[in-house]
């Protein structure tokens, strides 16, 4: 056993193994003993590079608001392959994004390949347009958040964002804006339509929210805004999985029923001409002589 495991183990002692006390002479305790170093260390770099990822990720989300908050930004995703870093950026107007003969986009992977030290050429920035802008809560919230800069009501910005949402197709929308609003006392605002979750897994895969800070001549607001996303079997406009609770009736007949256009009564008491024909027959029947 050598002296930097001896070391570590007197550091970090094992239960049940008696590394301080001497015990760590033959060679299958010394190799448990290194293969618990190895495992440490392999977890300690796993742990570095998930949090390093997560850094990565949040300061270049924040640069991408502040360079394009008027371009409609609404998300970023990073895709690394082994010898490549591409960068799609997501937002509601691309060709701005773009620029004159691609000089803007040219730009910004310059920044990025600067500043977080990747080699030359291996950083690519893609611009990607929303699908549908109202279903989408980046998009909403840099919206709302560029109305209120504007100088627009609260009450009037946040009816047209859930307004909007709701005319896009969204099973429901919410809207919170909280801070000193008017007066000089802060307060929440709920703004509220339709058919919204709040837990269960359900919740997790249907909604879309995103959370943006307004720094006005009074102080900071904060904005959140839900929305409640129906299931879609493509995957373009909502999850592809349905809601738990959606029941789907379907026949076991090979032919298909006929489509029920209107309302329909069924009369199940018995004609009256069958009711007075029993007691007619019974007496109009012979009667036998004992």
């Amino acid at each position: 056993m050598d002296a930097a495991a001896l070391d570590y183990a007197q550091k970090w002692p094992i239960t049940g193994l008696g590394i301080n006390s001497g015990e760590f002479k033959d060679s299958a305790h010394s190799n448990v003993l290194h293969a618990f170093i190895f495992f440490e260390i392999v977890a300690s770099w796993a742990i570095r590079i998930f949090v390093a990822d997560g850094v990565f990720y949040a300061e270049l989300n924040e640069f991408f608001q502040r360079e394009l908050a008027n371009d409609g930004y609404s998300g970023c995703e990073v895709r690394v392959t082994p010898t490549h870093t591409n960068i799609i950026v997501r937002a509601t107007h691309t060709q701005e994004i773009l620029g004159v003969n691609n000089r803007r986009i040219r730009m910004l992977t310059s920044i990025v390949q600067k500043r977080f030290n990747f080699p030359e050429g291996t950083v690519e920035l893609f611009a990607e347009k929303v699908t549908a802008r109202g279903l989408c809560a980046v998009a909403q919230c840099e919206s709302l958040k560029f109305k209120l800069l504007q100088g627009l009501a609260v009450r009037r910005a946040a009816y047209s964002v859930v307004r909007y949402v709701m005319e896009s197709g969204a099973k429901g929308c919410e809207v919170i804006v909280s801070g000193k609003l008017r007066a000089a006392r802060a307060k929440s605002m709920k703004f509220s339509e339709g058919f919204m979750l709040h837990s269960g897994n359900p919740a997790k895969e249907h909604i879309d929210f995103a959370v943006r800070h307004v720094e006005m001549k009074q102080g900071v607001l904060g904005i959140k805004v839900k929305i409640m996303l129906d299931s879609d079997p493509t995957g373009r406009l909502g999850p592809k999985t349905p809601l738990p609770d959606i029941i789907t009736i379907r026949s076991n007949d090979a032919k298909d029923e006929a489509p029920i256009d209107g309302p329909v009564s069924e009369s199940k008491i018995p004609a009256p001409e069958a009711a007075d024909a029993a007691p007619a027959a019974e007496a109009a029947a012979p009667v036998e002589a004992y």
